[in-house]
């Protein structure tokens, strides 16, 4: 009987289109999706650079405290190291890029803490919040934190770092 490594068992649900062109599984919807939430702001704000008319009003509508933007382009700060090693990903990367990539999601779930703690004092401090938004932020931080550690897709992300593929090349 041939022996399974736990390696081949780790992949044995993933075909052929959930791998990249390194031979590395794609990225994990989770990361992208805390993304999204913890860079909330910083989208916010690209929305509102585009916006011809009124570059302020999305801003505005999403934000009625100015305060309450700034202090999420603040707590999205941590995600955009994220953001960074995502973009460096790749197997001519910096050591550095290869060190800090295992600790991805530990950088993201700093990042949902951060932000939560930074949407609490803004709410106990300066009641710029309702009680309502921070109960729901709450949720969905204790949602994706579960998610992140709950994913076998983003284990395997993880533990994986692009290569070099060297062809054969048989005539």
């Amino acid at each position: 009987m041939l022996k399974v490594t736990k390696k081949e068992n780790e992949y044995k649900n993933y075909s052929v289109n959930d791998f990249d062109k390194y031979n590395c599984l794609k990225i994990s919807t989770i990361i992208y999706l805390v993304l999204l939430f913890v860079l909330r702001g910083y989208l916010v704000w690209l929305l509102s650079v585009t916006n011809m008319r009124d570059r302020v009003v999305i801003i505005e509508y999403i934000y009625p405290d100015t305060a309450l933007f700034f202090l999420s382009l603040i707590s999205g700060s941590l995600g955009l190291i994220v953001v960074v090693l995502l973009s460096l990903r790749r197997p001519s990367a910096a050591n550095w890029v290869k060190s800090l990539w295992p600790y991805c999601r530990h950088l993201l779930v700093i990042a949902l803490i951060f932000d939560l703690v930074i949407n609490m004092i803004a709410y106990l401090y300066w009641q710029l919040l309702s009680i309502d938004w921070l109960i729901i932020q709450v949720s969905v931080v204790i949602l994706l934190i579960a998610l992140s550690f709950k994913s076998k897709s983003l284990s395997i992300n993880l533990k994986e770092f692009p290569e070099v593929l060297i062809e054969n090349d048989k005539k």
